[in-house]
């Protein structure tokens, strides 16, 4: 790190249990975040801030005025305009000495599993159980630890998968693939500070999984109530018949 660095991450180095290491790991790492949307704004922001050295963004949505009532990388004079490309814009005003790549398209699976060969880590800002599943599938297939969040209505959940290790369960252990995958936001509604409490949190776990600092959150589903502010964890074992991960 150049003095410049060790002056912008300060406040996180002088963690003693992250520490100049921690901080070097981030900013040796490559994260793919996919949903430019209400969790991956946040989620995005806070790694850029924290000097995650490489990001790649996909979306293929455009910004819509209905989205700045919670989608903070993005403002008015962005409407009509690629998510990704604004997103990029934000975080490259927070940290200009980061790489942040935009892929405006919608990927397939080939891909995607392009990206996720390159990832240190794959964040899960999307809003469809159909992409859920398949980004699950891939870094299962190739052992990427995957933070995975949604946020409805007034409910939040988190969790880390997390396939290096052999006990962990994956996203299927938790949801069948004929689940409702109907449920979004312009359907259902979202508390517009929802989605930064549960993306903030999504970040933390990320920062956790890169830096090798702290305990993630594998194993563990973290539901969050936000009309009473409660927290809950539970136990998430893995599925000993599930079709992806049980081997």
């Amino acid at each position: 790190m150049n003095d410049e660095q060790l002056l912008r991450y300060s406040r996180q180095i002088m963690l003693p249990q992250f520490d100049v290491a921690g901080q070097e790991r981030l900013l040796q790492s490559r994260v793919l975040i996919v949903g430019l949307g209400g969790l991956g704004c946040p989620v995005a922001m806070y790694l850029a801030a924290a000097g995650v050295g490489h990001m790649v963004l996909v979306d293929f949505d455009q910004v819509d005025l209905s989205n700045l009532q919670r989608q903070i990388a993005h403002g008015q004079t962005d409407i009509g305009s690629p998510k990704v490309t604004s997103a990029q814009a934000t975080l490259q005003q927070l940290n200009d000495s980061i790489v942040v790549e935009a892929i405006n398209e919608r990927l397939d699976e080939g891909a995607l599993a392009e990206q996720i060969s390159h990832a240190d880590a794959v964040v899960d800002c999307s809003d469809n159980f159909t992409t859920r599943q398949m980004i699950n599938r891939l870094c299962v297939g190739q052992k990427t630890p995957l933070i995975s969040a949604a946020a409805i209505r007034f409910e939040g959940q988190l969790s880390v998968f997390d396939p290096r290790h052999d006990d962990a369960p994956c996203y299927r252990c938790l949801y069948a693939v004929d689940n409702d995958e109907n449920l979004s936001c312009s359907e259902s509604g979202v508390l517009s500070p929802l989605v930064g409490v549960v993306g903030t949190m999504q970040a933390l776990e990320a920062i956790k999984v890169l830096s090798q600092v702290g305990k993630p959150l594998v194993g563990k589903l973290m539901l969050f109530d936000a009309l009473y502010s409660e927290w809950r964890t539970l136990s998430l074992p893995r599925d000993p018949s599930c079709p992806v991960c049980s081997g």
